[in-house]
C-alpha cells in the first residue's frame, strides 16, 4: 500500500472528485488505483474563504513500486507503514514468577499498562484510590451542583482519571515512531468509542463516551484476569537490599492495612495525587521539579469563535465547533498559551483538595453547548518562581489555590472577571452576556488577587495580540475564571533506559504524573511502553 498524505479538496467535494485528484496526484491512470481508504482527515481553515479538508489516503496500486520510485523524494508519497502493534512475548521462565505486578491508577495511562500486561497474561492487581467511573460521576456532580467536595473522588481521582471530565482529545505531538497511539485508538474504539477516532486528525469523544470507554476496558482487564482494587490508596512502599546501593521493591503498604507483596509496580498516578509524592520524596525515590503553567479558563460564546475560525462556512457539518491554538511570547519573558480548548463545553470545579479551587475545561461528544473555553496559561519555573526542589511546585500550586478559594467566597464558587475589566486592570462587580458555565457559580472580583502579578501582566499583554488572531477575542464581556494550575505536573520521577527508578528496582514511574506525558493519548502512549519494559523485565 501507498500512502499519499497532504491532499486538499474543497469542503463540499464528492467521492468522485477525491479520487480523481488521488489519481491526478500520482500521475497514474484510473483504472491503476485499485482501491484507497481515508487514514485521517482534518481541515485546513487559514483561508476563512476557502476551507479545505486535508487526507491522509492509503492506496492500493496497480504497480506500487513504479510509484514509489518515481516520488522517491517526495515526503507526501511513501509506503505504508506497518503500524500493528507486536505485543510483549513472556520468556518461558516467567511462568515460575508468582507475584504479580501492581498498577497504581487506574487512569489511561494506568488503564493501558493494565491492559498490555493482562494481554500479557500477567493478571495484574490494579490499585485506585477513587471510586468506580460511575460513582466517581455522581460525587463529582455533587461538588458541581451542591458545593459537596469528596477528598477521594473528584475530577481528578476515581477510575478513568482527570481525562474522564475532559474533551476527551485523543491526539497528541509526542513523537510516536511504533505508532502506539494508534494501538491506543484501535483499543478505544474496542471498547465503544466511535470508529471515527481513528481517521479525524484530531479526534474526542467527550465526557460520557469516555465513562462507557473505562467500564468496557476494565471488564476485559478483569476477564483476563486483572483484579481491581477501588477506594485503595498506597501508603508506602517495601524495599530489601537490591543489587549494589539499589533498592528493590518488594511490597505495597496499603490504606486499607493490607501489605500486598510484588516486585513490580507501574506507578501512574496522575498529576494530582500530592501525598503519593510526598511519600515517595521520603522514601528517597529520585525526583525533581519541573516547569509547568498557570493561569484562567476563558470563555467566549462558541459563534463567535466559528465566525472568527470559519467564516461563512461557520456550522458547517464537516467542521464541527471550531477550536484554536494561540500563543503568544510576552515581554515578561514568559510564554502565553491556550490550553486545553473545549469547543462547545464547560469549565468545571476540579479540585482534589478541601478550600481549594481549581478549574478545567471539558466537553461532550456533540460540542454543544453555548460557549467555548480554553485555558489561558502561563509558563512557571522551578529556580525563578519557587524554589527548585521536588515538591515545592505543589506548595506554589496550593497557594493560588487557596486563594482562589478565598476570592470565590469560601464555598467552592470561583473568582471570575470580564475580559474588558480585566484588560483595564479594575475588579469585576457584574457579568455581562456571556454567561459563565462553572459550577457551582462564580464570584465577580479581581483575579489579580489570585495569580503572580507576572501572569497577569503576561496575560493582559497576550489577549490583544490574540484578538488579532481571532475577531472577538478580547471581547468585554468574555468571562475569566480563576485558577487554573493542573496544567502538567510540576515534578518529573526519574527513570532509567529500562523504565525503572535508578534507585528502586521494581518500580516504573509513568504517565502525567511522572512527567512523562501530557493528555490522553500520550499517557495512553506511556502506559504501553512502561507495561513493555515491566514484561522485558522478567
Amino acid at each position: 500500500m501507498l500512502r499519499l498524505s497532504n491532499l486538499a479538496l474543497p469542503l463540499d467535494h464528492t467521492s468522485e472528485e477525491l479520487r480523481a485528484a488521488i489519481v491526478a496526484r500520482l500521475g497514474i491512470r484510473e483504472e491503476d488505483l485499485l482501491a484507497y481508504h481515508v487514514f485521517r482527515r482534518g481541515h485546513d481553515a487559514r483561508k476563512r474563504g476557502n476551507i479545505q479538508l486535508v487526507y491522509t489516503l492509503d492506496c492500493k496500486l496497480r504497480d506500487l513500486a513504479a510509484v514509489l520510485e518515481r516520488f522517491s523524494k517526495d515526503q507526501h508519497i511513501r509506503q505504508t507503514p506497518d503500524m500493528r502493534w507486536v505485543p510483549p512475548v513472556l520468556p518461558p521462565h516467567a511462568a515460575d514468577h508468582t507475584l504479580r505486578p501492581v498498577v497504581i491508577g487506574a487512569g489511561p495511562c494506568g488503564l493501558m499498562a493494565a491492559l498490555v500486561l493482562a494481554q500479557a497474561g500477567l493478571k495484574p492487581i490494579i490499585i485506585e484510590r477513587g471510586r468506580a467511573v460511575k460513582d466517581r460521576t455522581v460525587d463529582t456532580f455533587a461538588l458541581w451542583r451542591k458545593s459537596r467536595f469528596t477528598a477521594e473522588s473528584n475530577v481528578q481521582f476515581g477510575e478513568g482519571g482527570a481525562g474522564t471530565f475532559s474533551d476527551g482529545k485523543l491526539y497528541s505531538g509526542v513523537s510516536d515512531p511504533r505508532h502506539l497511539g494508534r494501538k491506543v485508538l484501535e483499543e478505544f474504539v474496542k471498547a465503544g468509542a466511535p470508529e471515527e477516532i481513528l481517521t479525524l486528525s484530531k479526534p474526542h469523544i467527550g465526557t460520557f463516551r469516555l465513562v462507557t470507554v473505562v467500564q468496557s476496558l476494565r471488564a476485559q482487564i478483569e476477564a483476563l484476569g486483572g483484579e481491581y482494587r477501588f477506594e485503595t490508596r498506597l501508603e508506602g512502599i517495601e524495599t530489601a537490599p537490591g543489587e549494589g546501593e539499589q533498592q528493590q521493591v518488594t511490597g505495597l503498604r496499603l490504606s486499607t492495612g493490607e501489605v500486598l507483596k510484588t516486585d513490580r509496580v507501574i506507578l501512574a498516578v496522575g498529576h494530582s495525587a500530592r501525598d503519593t509524592f510526598a511519600m515517595l520524596y521520603e522514601s528517597g525515590v529520585p525526583m525533581r521539579a519541573k516547569p509547568f503553567s498557570i493561569g484562567v479558563r476563558i470563555e467566549h460564546p462558541q459563534a463567535v469563535i466559528d465566525v472568527a475560525r470559519f467564516g461563512s462556512q461557520a456550522g458547517h457539518p464537516l467542521l464541527g465547533a471550531a477550536d484554536y491554538k494561540l500563543v503568544h511570547h510576552a515581554s515578561t519573558g514568559r510564554g502565553v498559551y491556550s490550553f486545553c480548548m473545549c469547543p462547545g463545553g464547560q469549565v468545571v470545579a476540579a479540585t482534589s483538595e478541601k478550600d481549594q479551587v481549581v478549574t478545567n475545561g471539558m466537553s461532550q461528544y456533540s460540542r454543544a453547548e453555548r460557549n467555548a473555553n480554553s485555558g489561558i496559561v502561563v509558563e512557571v519555573r522551578p529556580g525563578v518562581d519557587f524554589p527548585d526542589e521536588p515538591l515545592a511546585g505543589i506548595a506554589f500550586q496550593r497557594q493560588w489555590e487557596k486563594a482562589a478559594f478565598v476570592a470565590g467566597g469560601g464555598d467552592y464558587r470561583a473568582p471570575a472577571q470580564r475580559v474588558g475589566d480585566f484588560l483595564a486592570g479594575r475588579a469585576s462587580t457584574a457579568l455581562g452576556a456571556v454567561v459563565p458555565s462553572y459550577q457551582p457559580g462564580v464570584t465577580p472580583t479581581d483575579l489579580a488577587r489570585c495569580l503572580p502579578n507576572f501572569v497577569v501582566a503576561s496575560i493582559r499583554e497576550a489577549l490583544p495580540r490574540f484578538e488579532r488572531k481571532i475577531k472577538g477575542y478580547s471581547m468585554e464581556d468574555a468571562v475569566m475564571t480563576g485558577v487554573e494550575t493542573r496544567t502538567s505536573s510540576p515534578l518529573r520521577i526519574d527513570r532509567d533506559a529500562t523504565g525503572q527508578s535508578p534507585t528502586l528496582r521494581g518500580l516504573f514511574p509513568a504517565g502525567e504524573g511522572a512527567g512523562y506525558a501530557g493528555g490522553i493519548l500520550s499517557a495512553g502512549i506511556d502506559g504501553i511502553r512502561v507495561a513493555e519494559w515491566l514484561v522485558a523485565s522478567l
